[in-house]
């Protein structure tokens, strides 16, 4: 049936400062950046995985009026749903190098059942997990 999971889905409210974030921050890269017209469809990635993440702004045309508002005030607080789990070789590195680069981390990397794990909130709201899988 399915093969594999293509893009997910984050909403962001401001889709220049989520590339300043996701690409200048992450290094993450821009996969597609088109007006729709309705809205803009803008997607990053990381660099040799095929999947892509949809930073989106709440609204039209997915939306009435009022359901984006209410995600508005929600993505903010981390409760609008949106996370993300990366993988890396080398956790504690990867967190020094993203402290370094302004990145908020919320939690330091930690020995856990499934590897090295640290956590970190993008400008929005947006949880996301750094995890150095075991060897």
């Amino acid at each position: 049936m399915f093969t594999r999971v293509a893009i997910s889905q984050l909403y962001v409210l401001d889709q220049d400062a989520a590339l300043d974030f996701y690409v200048g921050k992450l290094g993450l890269e821009v996969r597609t950046d088109v007006d729709l017209g309705v809205m803009r469809w803008l997607t990053v990635g990381v660099p040799g995985d095929p999947r892509e993440i949809l930073l989106e702004l709440p609204g039209g045309p997915m939306m009435d009026a009022e359901t984006a508002e209410t995600v508005r005030r929600l993505v903010p607080t981390g409760e609008a749903g949106g996370w993300l789990i990366f993988h890396t070789d080398d956790c504690r590195q990867t967190y020094e190098t993203l402290v370094a680069r302004g990145v908020e981390m919320t939690q330091e990397p930690m020995e856990q059942a499934w590897g090295i794990d640290c956590a970190g909130r993008d400008p929005f709201g947006n949880h996301f997990r750094i995890t150095q899988p075991p060897a």
